[in-house]
């Protein structure tokens, strides 16, 4: 059933045989002549919204290091045409097919533009408005998105290796690696959860293709942990952003700059995740997850495991039910349906759970 829901526990656990099973999807129909057009982009434009905008910051990042000239932007600040944009392809992701701003986007792009519509389900109104369509193969999701993320950053990828003419790609083996980091992050975040709990913000930090993961894991803090967070590129939080550090937490990927950002943010006291291939010790403020030696879109799927992970334990250990939502909006998804493309009627059964007794 398309857009068929599970929940944030279930998509963890299925997590590394459906992105497997995207990857080959994807790549059997990039490979088809249909695709000519997409392949043959020159100038690519990418936009969505939410989870959607933040796994774009991974295939501007490849395809700016293969020379090919792009950007992404919120669908919202193109909803009334590209122009100003030199771009011959518009590739706008949403999920679930429903977000108003970027139906509104793909339906006034400028002339002999390739619309492509990149989805978690189909059919979609985002579909219906583009030349070309890329799936995720009616994969379940969670309402928080689990696979649709992590399964959009995969078909992303592999578009991005399209365009790019990269010979391989990089996920024959993305389900052991899920379940690896998997395990690792269930320690981890186990040993800090009950401080981190406590904590009344975070900062998510990250340069490149991890940007992805820190506007990712700021969206996952406060949707299923109701806890105010904030996403910053690594240079720019030098610049006096990491100034109003205290009691938060802080998470922080990479391994220039931020290894010694990390150690810093720890030995001043605070409660710091550091996410790195680099050998990097742990202290009593600091927890290190280390990530194996992978390309940038690899390592951009391991980041958000260890995320939702990190999500999950501190739901529970704030009392947050992870299903729940405190808003819904009518002016957001056509159709009235959730982010993944779900019914509204989620929202109200999480506002009544929340109710005070009579």
């Amino acid at each position: 059933m398309p857009g068929s829901r599970i929940t944030f526990i279930e998509g963890q656990a299925g997590q590394g045989a459906a992105l497997a099973r995207i990857a080959d999807r994807v790549r059997a129909r990039l490979a088809s002549p249909r695709y000519a057009a997409l392949r043959g982009a020159r100038r690519p434009l990418l936009t969505g919204m939410g989870a959607s905008y933040a796994a774009l910051a991974v295939p501007v990042q490849q395809l700016r290091a293969a020379g090919v000239v792009t950007q992404r932007v919120l669908s919202s600040e193109i909803g009334t045409g590209t122009a100003g944009f030199d771009t011959d392809c518009l590739i706008a992701v949403s999920q679930g097919g429903r977000s108003c701003e970027t139906i509104a986007a793909l339906r006034c792009a400028a002339p002999g533009i390739t619309r492509t519509a990149l989805l978690g389900v189909v059919p979609s109104p985002l579909g219906e408005l583009a030349d070309l369509t890329l799936d995720l193969g009616n994969e379940p999701d969670s309402c928080a998105s689990t696979i649709g993320y992590t399964g959009t950053v995969v078909a992303l990828d592999l578009v991005a290796g399209a365009i790019a003419g990269r010979g391989q790609d990089p996920w024959g083996d993305i389900a052991e690696q899920t379940a690896a980091v998997h395990r690792q992050a269930v320690e981890v975040v186990a040993g800090l959860r009950g401080r981190a709990a406590r904590c009344v913000a975070s900062d998510a930090v990250a340069a490149g293709a991890s940007r992805a993961s820190a506007e990712e894991g700021a969206l996952l803090l406060r949707e299923v942990v109701r806890m105010t967070a904030a996403a910053s590129a690594t240079r720019n939080y030098l610049h006096g952003g990491m100034e109003s550090a205290g009691n938060t937490l802080h998470l922080v990927f990479g391994d220039g700059r931020e290894i010694e950002l990390a150690r810093s943010l720890a030995a001043a006291g605070h409660l710091t995740l550091l996410l790195t291939t680099a050998p990097a010790e742990p202290s009593e403020s600091l927890s290190v997850i280390r990530l194996p030696g992978v390309p940038d879109a690899v390592r951009a799927v391991l980041e958000a495991v260890v995320l939702q992970e990190l999500a999950a334990q501190l739901g529970a250990e704030r009392g947050v039910p992870i299903e729940s939502f405190v808003f819904a909006h009518d002016d957001t998804k056509q159709g009235g349906l959730d982010g993944a493309g779900f019914p509204v009627a989620a929202h109200a059964r999480a506002d009544a759970a929340r109710a005070p007794s009579p």
